[in-house]
């Protein structure tokens, strides 16, 4: 037996053959076809998929049904489970999660959002950054919680040395940023080498003293918008966040101007001859002309509209103002709106977290991804 994928054919009408691509392409949905000796064996096939509550049908010794990309390793271990001994079987789907796999390489990391998302944790070691701004400035405060943070899961730290909050900031030298951000770094690189190292910076002269210093990622707030950032990236193998701000724009279609702008964007990075695999998609929420407005909220939402992008798409929403423009919360009793917040986006393809409270985004992935990977089989120790 095999398992194979289908492509969309022009068999149907347009709306349904947009329907598909939509299921495919936001949903992240697989068409698959179970191919099988038998009719007997396809009607037995038939009845073990229909366990995974998926649209199925039966059609002589095919089964063909559609199936969440989310769920296939859920799919490949019950499949070892039953049919152990069908090489066939369990390399057809080897193939089909290999080839839908995303990849994120960072630095010293490739991370494998289909498998695992990452955890990354914020730590700014600035005075007046919106959330914890001024907490940690000296060697042990900054130690502690990089210790704290670590234990707590995050699989990344990202130092920040200068802020970019809505309402107005005061910009920094470069020499002043590098100067907060290298004692998280060296503490970072020589004990804690399992943590990939992030800087946020939108400065070419700290991105060059970052990567001097070996961290793994730089995360850029303005999208590596010169050819000195490009070039620079391009003879590196750090991570890039790249990020959308509308801060001096109003949209039209909004999910379609995101889009427009992520397509450009990609597209210049790989002219300079980055590979893309590199590269991280942040929306840019809080980032909007009038910030914690509905701008917001509705790029929170459409997040699933960009994965038709197959790159890894961050979730930066932690603590941010939206709490207290629609419930009047500081930001100290924000944690609980942030989750919900997360969950939404991340059970619409947000594989890596960017968060200020990693233990409790640890908590939510591990129960998401519990919930979204089990199904019940009466002949397994479930």
């Amino acid at each position: 037996m095999k398992i194979t994928e289908k492509t969309i054919t022009n068999n149907t009408s347009k709306l349904e053959t947009a329907i598909l691509a939509d299921q495919i392409n936001r949903h992240q949905q697989l068409l698959l076809t179970w191919e099988c000796e038998k009719v007997e064996t396809a009607a037995m096939v038939e009845q073990f998929v229909c366990h995974f509550d998926v649209p199925v049908v039966c059609i002589g010794s095919r089964v063909e049904f559609l199936f969440p990309l989310q769920s296939l390793k859920a799919l490949m271990i019950h499949v070892q489970e039953r049919w152990n001994n069908d090489r066939k079987l369990l390399t057809s789907l080897e193939q089909i999660q290999e080839h839908h796999q995303i990849l994120w390489r960072a630095g010293r990391f490739t991370f494998k959002l289909n498998e695992q998302p990452v955890i990354y944790g914020i730590l700014n070691v600035t005075p007046d950054s919106f959330y914890d701004g001024g907490k940690y400035q000296s060697i042990a405060e900054i130690t502690r919680q990089i210790d704290k943070m670590v234990k707590a899961g995050a699989n990344v730290i990202e130092v920040g040395g200068q802020t970019t909050k809505p309402g107005g900031f005061t910009e920094v030298e470069p020499q002043e940023e590098i100067h907060r951000i290298m004692p998280a770094i060296n503490i970072l690189k020589h004990d804690y080498p399992q943590i990939a190292i992030a800087v946020d910076t939108y400065k070419l002269p700290v991105m060059e003293a970052a990567i001097k210093a070996g961290v793994d990622i730089i995360n850029d707030v303005q999208a590596f918008d010169t050819n000195q950032k490009l070039a620079l990236m391009a003879k590196s193998e750090v991570g890039m966040v790249t990020m959308h701000s509308s801060r001096t724009h109003d949209y039209d279609n909004l999910t379609v101007a995101i889009q427009k702008f992520f397509e450009h964007n990609l597209g210049t990075i790989a002219a300079a001859g980055i590979n893309l695999e590199r590269v991280v998609l942040d929306q840019g929420i809080g980032y909007a002309k009038i910030a914690d407005e509905y701008q917001d909220y509705a790029m929170m939402r459409n997040i699933d509209q960009l994965n038709y992008l197959h790159r890894p798409i961050m979730v930066a929403i932690s603590r941010k103002g939206f709490g207290q423009k629609l419930f009047n919360l500081a930001k100290e009793d924000r944690l609980d709106v942030t989750l919900i917040a997360e969950t939404a986006m991340y059970l619409r393809g947000g594989r890596v977290l960017r968060v200020h409270d990693v233990e409790e985004t640890s908590q939510l992935v591990k129960m998401i991804d519990t919930i979204n990977s089990s199904y019940w089989f009466r002949s397994t120790n479930n």
